[in-house]
């Protein structure tokens, strides 16, 4: 699946917020973008896990991304944590988006709830990002938002909705809309709720995918 047409991913830096499917999104556009020849790099403005499976860089010289990208397209970046978390690379981002084709930030936290509202400090955008994906995971439709939502409160101050309310179509535009966060959503885990994911796509005033990064599908 083509991913990276549909988003319209150029080179430069993207950033990815929202909630449920940051990371496999960036994995996702990675492998992509990595096969048509490019240099693809993964990294973080908050916190993620490494990529278990693709080189990584934690040194903070240029030489070592600079030698890793000699033998892979793809590869992740950050400075490591104790917990064995990666954060911000110690290379600054305009730096690193001059060594790489295409990097690609995940630039927001959801505590694993498919949907997301932002307190004043969040997202973590790079000043250097020319486009700026919103996540919405599917997952959360029919829930209520005090289950769905992380940051709940804000997520229903921004809907005029209380807590107890299930989050619906209508209820996830008005938040997106409201923050005005992002230049394109990807509504993720659609399959899970076909219907509900496109009528957000039709609600939403700015262009927006319906998919599912797991089967690797688009509606």
């Amino acid at each position: 699946m083509d991913w990276t047409r549909v988003l319209e991913i150029h080179p430069g830096v993207t950033a990815v917020i929202g909630g449920g499917g940051k990371t496999a999104l960036l994995r996702t556009l990675g492998e992509e973008l990595s096969e048509t020849g490019g240099s693809v790099l993964l990294c973080t403005t908050t916190r993620i896990f490494p990529f278990d499976d693709l080189p990584c860089v934690t040194e903070a010289e240029e030489d070592a991304l600079l030698a890793a990208r000699e033998k892979s397209g793809l590869i992740c970046t950050g400075t490591l944590l104790e917990n064995g978390k990666l954060t911000v690379p110690a290379v600054p981002m305009a730096r690193l988006a001059a060594l790489f084709d295409y990097v690609l930030v995940e630039a927001d936290g959801s505590a694993h709830r498919p949907m997301k509202a932002h307190a004043p400090h969040e997202p973590m955008i790079p000043m250097e990002a020319m486009q700026t994906i919103c996540v919405v995971g599917a997952s959360g439709f029919g829930c209520p938002i005090q289950e769905a939502a992380h940051r709940p409160e804000r997520y229903a101050e921004l809907a005029g909705a209380a807590e107890t309310e299930v989050v619906t179509p209508e209820i996830a535009a008005a938040v997106l809309r409201a923050e005005k966060l992002h230049r394109r959503v990807l509504i993720n885990q659609a399959e899970l709720a076909i219907e509900e994911a496109k009528k957000l796509a039709e609600l939403l005033d700015c262009p927006a995918v319906a998919g599912s990064l797991l089967l690797g599908e688009i509606f």
